[in-house]
C-alpha cells in the first residue's frame, strides 16, 4: 500500500476515535444538521418566550402561564411513539423536512391571529399544541440520524454538540424575541419563525441521504410500535432511565413554567427580564455542554445525576427567593448547568443503549417520558402556585426532585450490562420454498445440557427471552422435559414469516455472544435441533 493511502487512512480512524469536544464538527453532515438544528431550536424558544408572554396579558393567572409549557410538550408525550416508529421506517431526511414545513405553517397561522386580533387564550393554547405536533415529529429524527452522521466514538461529544446547540439558541431565541416584542410587537416573532424553519427545511432537502428500504418491505406501523415498546419493556438500562427522566424534568420543569411569573415580580420585571433569565439558564447550560467530556471522566452517571440535581434545585431555590435579577441570573447560571449535565448524561446512556434499528422508537419513547414528565409538571406547579404562591410551588418542586430521584437510584439501580449493538449477519435467515402469506410462525431450539447445570442454563435463558422479545418476537416459553431433565425446548412466536425474517437483521454482536453462552451448555457433537412450524387461526 503507498505511504501517502497509509497516511490518509490512518488519518481517518484518528479523526473517527478523537472523543473530543469539537471533532464531530469535521464531518460535513453533522456540521450541516447542527446548524439546522440550531435554527430549528431558535424558532422553538421565540415561539415559547412569545406565546409564555402573550399568555401573561390574555390571561395572567399561574395556571394559564403553565399550561402553555404543557400545550406545547403535551402532543410530543401522545405522538412521540407514532412519530419514532415512521423515522424508523420512512425516509429520514424527507421526514424530517416536513416537520420543518409543518412549524413554518402553525408560525403563520399564529401572525394573523395576532394581527387580526382573535387571539385568545384558550386559542393560543391549541395553536401551541399543533405547533407542539412538528416539534412531536421532529425530535425522535433527528435523535436517530445523529448516530448515522458520526463514528460511535464521538457520539457522546456529537450530543453535547447538540446540548450546546439546544443551548445558544435558548440565548438566541429569547433575546431575538424579547427585542422584537419589544420594539415591532409580537407578531414579528411569528413572522421570523417561519422564515428560519422555511430554511431549514430547504437546507435539509439539499442533503442528499440514500435512504435503503429493508428486501422485506417496510414494517407495518402497528408492529413497529409494538415492537419499539417491547424492545423498552426488555431493556433494563432504558426502564432505568425512563424513570430517572421523568422524575428529573417532573420537578426541574416547575421553574421554567413559572418563570414569565419570577421575573415579573422581581424589582423592574418586564419582558427583558424573562429574557435575561433564560439567556442566563442558556449561558450556564452551554458551558457546562461543552465540559461535560471531562466531567463524565470524573463521576460515574449515577452519582452526577444526584450532583445534577441538587445543584439544579438549589439553584430553583436561589431564583425563587431571589430578592434582586443580581441573584436571579448566576442562579438561573447555575440551573442551566445542572440541567444540561443531566439532561445530556441521560441521553447519552439511552442512545448507547440502543441498536440503529429501533434507535428512533426508543428515543421517541425517551422523548415522550421528558416532555410527558414536563407537560405534567407545569400543569401540577402552576396549580400548587395557584393554591399557594409561586415561591412555594417552586420550593416544593426542588425538595421532592432531591428525595424521589435518591429513591428511584435506590429501588431502581442501573444494573445492566453495557451490550454491543454493532449490527451482526452472524445469524443465517432460513429460506421457505414456498414462504407464507399469513399465520403466525412458531420456532423451536432443542438443548440437550448436563441437569446439575440446569439453573446455570435457566438463568442464561431468561437472557435470551429479553433478547428475543426486543428483536420482537410475540411470545418466549422455555419447555423443560418432566421425564429427561436434560431436554430442554426453546420456543418463540412470531407475528408472521415477514416478522420472523426481520429478526435475523436485528442481530448484534451482544445476541451472538448471547448465542455462544447458550451453546457452551449444549452436549453432543450436533448444534440443538431447530424446526419451525406455522400456527393457523
Amino acid at each position: 500500500m503507498p505511504e501517502s493511502s497509509t497516511a490518509s487512512t490512518a488519518a481517518v480512524l484518528r479523526d473517527e476515535q478523537d472523543p473530543s469536544t469539537f471533532a464531530p464538527l469535521r464531518w460535513p453532515v453533522f456540521r450541516m444538521l447542527w446548524f439546522t438544528w440550531l435554527a430549528a431550536n431558535t424558532t422553538m424558544w421565540m415561539n415559547d418566550v412569545a406565546a409564555a408572554w402573550l399568555m401573561t396579558s390574555l390571561a395572567p393567572t399561574p395556571l394559564w402561564v403553565a399550561l402553555v409549557q404543557t400545550a406545547s410538550t403535551m402532543p410530543v408525550f401522545l405522538l412521540g411513539l407514532p412519530s419514532g416508529a415512521m423515522a424508523d421506517i420512512l425516509d429520514r431526511r424527507r421526514y424530517f423536512m416536513i416537520t420543518q414545513f409543518w412549524v413554518a405553517a402553525i408560525a403563520a397561522v399564529l401572525c394573523v391571529a395576532v394581527v387580526t386580533k382573535v387571539m385568545s387564550a384558550p386559542l393560543l393554547l391549541v395553536l401551541i399544541f399543533f405547533n407542539g405536533i412538528g416539534l412531536a415529529m421532529r425530535w425522535p429524527v433527528f435523535a436517530a440520524i445523529i448516530p448515522e452522521v458520526v463514528p460511535r466514538p464521538q457520539l457522546p461529544a456529537a450530543l453535547a454538540l447538540n446540548g450546546v446547540s439546544m443551548n445558544s439558541s435558548r440565548i438566541i431565541g429569547p433575546l431575538v424575541a424579547g427585542a422584537i416584542i419589544a420594539s415591532a410587537g409580537i407578531q414579528w416573532v411569528f413572522v421570523l419563525n417561519a422564515a428560519l424553519s422555511l430554511l431549514a427545511a430547504f437546507i435539509i432537502m439539499r442533503w442528499r441521504r440514500e435512504h435503503r428500504e429493508s428486501p422485506l418491505g417496510r414494517e407495518r406501523l402497528p408492529s413497529a410500535m409494538r415492537v419499539g415498546l417491547q424492545f423498552v419493556r426488555q431493556s433494563q438500562r432504558m426502564r432505568a432511565n425512563l424513570l430517572r427522566v421523568f422524575l428529573f424534568f417532573l420537578h426541574s420543569t416547575a421553574l421554567l413554567a413559572l418563570l414569565p411569573l419570577l421575573a415579573r415580580a422581581l424589582p423592574g420585571g418586564a419582558a427583558g427580564t424573562f429574557t435575561l433569565l433564560l439567556a442566563s439558564m442558556g449561558a450556564g447550560a452551554i458551558v457546562s455542554a461543552l465540559s461535560m467530556p471531562r466531567i463524565r471522566r470524573m463521576l460515574p452517571l449515577e452519582r452526577l445525576l444526584m450532583a445534577g440535581t441538587a445543584l439544579q434545585s438549589i439553584a430553583a431555590l436561589a431564583v425563587a427567593w431571589a430578592p434582586s435579577i443580581y441573584v436571579a441570573v448566576p442562579a438561573m447560571m447555575l440551573a442551566g448547568a445542572a440541567w444540561i449535565a443531566v439532561a445530556n448524561s441521560l441521553t447519552v446512556a439511552t442512545q448507547m443503549a440502543l441498536p440503529d434499528w429501533v434507535r428512533a422508537r426508543g428515543m421517541s419513547i425517551y422523548q415522550m417520558a421528558l416532555m410527558g414528565s414536563t407537560a405534567l409538571g407545569a400543569a401540577t406547579w402552576g396549580q400548587i402556585a395557584t393554591w399557594s404562591d409561586i415561591h412555594t410551588s417552586v420550593g416544593l418542586a426542588a425538595v421532592s426532585s432531591v428525595a424521589t430521584l435518591l429513591v428511584a437510584q435506590r429501588l431502581v439501580p442501573d444494573r445492566g450490562m453495557e451490550e454491543d449493538h454493532t449490527p451482526s449477519s452472524a445469524f443465517k435467515a432460513p429460506v421457505a420454498e414456498k414462504p407464507p402469506a399469513a399465520g403466525r410462525v412458531q420456532v423451536q431450539v432443542q438443548y440437550r445440557i448436563d441437569p446439575a447445570r440446569a439453573a446455570e442454563f435457566e438463568a442464561v435463558m431468561q437472557e435470551s427471552r429479553r433478547s428475543r422479545m426486543r428483536q420482537g418476537a410475540l411470545a418466549w416459553e422455555l419447555l423443560h422435559d418432566l421425564y429427561e431433565p436434560g431436554h430442554y425446548i426453546e420456543q418463540i412466536t412470531d407475528e408472521s414469516w415477514t416478522e420472523h425474517l426481520r429478526r435475523f437483521d436485528r442481530v448484534t454482536a451482544g445476541d451472538v455472544a448471547l448465542r455462544d453462552r447458550k451453546l457452551a451448555f449444549h452436549l453432543g457433537e450436533t448444534p440443538p435441533v431447530v424446526s419451525r412450524f406455522l400456527l393457523r387461526d
